[in-house]
């Protein structure tokens, strides 16, 4: 409990000093938002601060500070160190200054940017990466939260698969609500209700935590024996994203970045989102800390094997009864759906910005929705269809959102040395995910199935190519 303490006031620590620091290189001013100088009563809307906190909160979020924590927990508590320096150091940084460089560039959407940093043909590549991704989050964040729905409610059908499949139409149709309607009427009416249950159950697990006091692994330990066999480096960094730091965020934070209405409040939302997310994250970490070291699995009927829903889902309903059961319900399932419709709402913006389509008619909005519909909709068949696509979703899933986290890093660093910034405080996190996205694919089974080591030096070869490219264009900007 000692490394959680420490880990939980580093990262209050991160907000209230390094994030400071961030926003002071970047130095917001008092030049009119897209919010006020756009406006469009659709997608370019003012709203309150505190209501655009808690839907950027809930878009970053979903299960992944959950999900994760728990997953990369099984590493031991070498995932408190990823947290805390990923988070303040990585994450809420990228998260801030895509933001913030979104709302000086017109609320302009991640390939944007990045063509604007990184050239047409970049932008072009960031187009289809960027796309794919997002419908590949709102075909998972449809089929998983499904699937829980569908075993709570057999009895309405008595057939468990029949009333998944129920689900999965009802989710759909939200989806396709949810991404045409302007954002202040559903997104911005519900979001907070269900970013509000999400941080009221962490917060009352870690009160918990904090009665109970339980005996768990410090980060300096040596005696602990990590349950997962896979290299830690680059596993963990892959497994533990979104309360780290995750590229999906840098599509999200442009829904939020054109609600702003001073470029003052970016530190709070974009910085203050993700410190938070990190915090959830560490809340998890230490709970599936308990569970899977310190005995916690037997306290609840389970064992060490379980899956990270089974282990919100009992621990929840044990430590918080019956109000954790229905706050844990809607963390496994209201949050993957609030990420899977803004994903697609932010696809639906991404190649409206690409093509030059004005979104304020309904007409040009379902123009381009029907044919993301129509592919989210093959994606949840091949979900259903073979017993696997889920995992083999998932997984292309947590690599590509890690390398999308590369481009806006590298994005952000060109966009500092132009401007004559310190750009060394993005260029080491775009340099280090640069290193874990190429030995990932490398070492993983569903990628190249390398050897470590041969993964490992081509990693190295690959950092040293990125900085000897950078220090050349570097040269060549200056002389310019």
């Amino acid at each position: 409990m000692i490394s959680f303490v420490i880990s939980l006031v580093c990262l209050l620590l991160g907000y209230v000093c390094y994030g400071r620091f961030v926003e002071r290189i970047f130095a917001p001013d008092n030049r009119p938002t897209p919010a006020v100088a756009m406006a469009d009563g659709v997608d370019y809307i003012l709203m309150p601060n505190w209501k655009i906190f808690m839907i950027q909160f809930l878009n970053i979020a979903g299960t992944g500070p959950i999900f994760g924590a728990i997953m990369g927990m099984m590493y031991g508590p070498a995932a408190y160190l990823w947290i805390v320096l990923g988070c303040i150091f990585a994450g809420a940084t990228h998260d801030y200054l895509s933001g913030m460089l979104s709302m000086r560039h017109g609320g302009a959407g991640l390939p944007e940017l990045v063509g604007i940093y990184l050239g047409n043909n970049t932008k072009r590549v960031m187009l289809i990466f960027s796309v794919l991704l997002l419908v590949m989050v709102g075909a998972v964040f449809v089929y998983s939260p499904a699937l829980i729905l569908g075993k709570l409610t057999t009895s309405w059908t008595g057939n468990a698969v029949q009333a998944s499949m129920f689900w999965v139409v009802v989710i759909f149709v939200y989806y396709v609500i949810a991404t045409l309607m302007p954002i202040d009427k559903i997104i911005g009416k519900i979001y907070p209700l269900f970013a509000f249950a999400l941080l009221f159950m962490a917060v009352a697990l870690m009160i918990v935590l904090f009665v109970k006091w339980p005996s768990l692994p410090e980060v300096w330990g040596t005696d602990l024996t990590p349950i997962s066999s896979t290299p830690i480096f680059p596993a963990l960094f892959i497994t533990i994203a979104c309360g780290a730091i995750s590229g999906f965020h840098a599509t999200q934070s442009p829904l939020m970045a054109r609600c702003i209405k001073s470029e003052k409040q970016g530190r709070p939302i974009f910085y203050g989102a993700m410190i938070t997310e990190g915090v959830v994250a560490l809340i998890w970490a230490t709970v599936a800390s308990w569970f899977f070291y310190d005995g916690g699995a037997e306290a609840v009927g389970s064992t060490t094997e379980a899956q990270a829903p089974e282990v919100v889902t009992l621990v929840a309903n044990q430590w918080l009864g019956a109000i954790g059961g229905v706050l844990a319900l809607l963390g496994v399932v209201a949050a993957p759906i609030t990420s899977g419709d803004t994903a697609l709402r932010s696809a639906r913006l991404i190649i409206a910005e690409f093509i030059g389509m004005k979104q304020k008619k309904i007409g040009s909005r379902l123009l381009i929705c029907l044919p993301l519909f129509a592919v989210t909709a093959l994606l949840i068949w091949y979900n259903i269809a073979d017993k696997d696509g889920f995992n083999i979703i998932w997984g292309y899933f947590g690599w590509a959102n890690q390398t999308l986290s590369v481009f806006t890093l590298w994005a952000i660093t060109v966009y500092l040395a132009q401007q004559h910034k310190p750009y060394i405080i993005t260029l080491v996190p775009a340099l280090f995910m640069l290193v874990v996205c190429l030995t990932f694919i490398l070492i993983s089974q569903n990628g190249f199935a390398l050897a470590p080591l041969c993964a490992y030096a081509m990693g190295g070869v690959a950092f040293i190519v990125a900085i000897a490219w950078f220090m050349s264009w570097k040269r060549k900007m200056n002389r310019k």
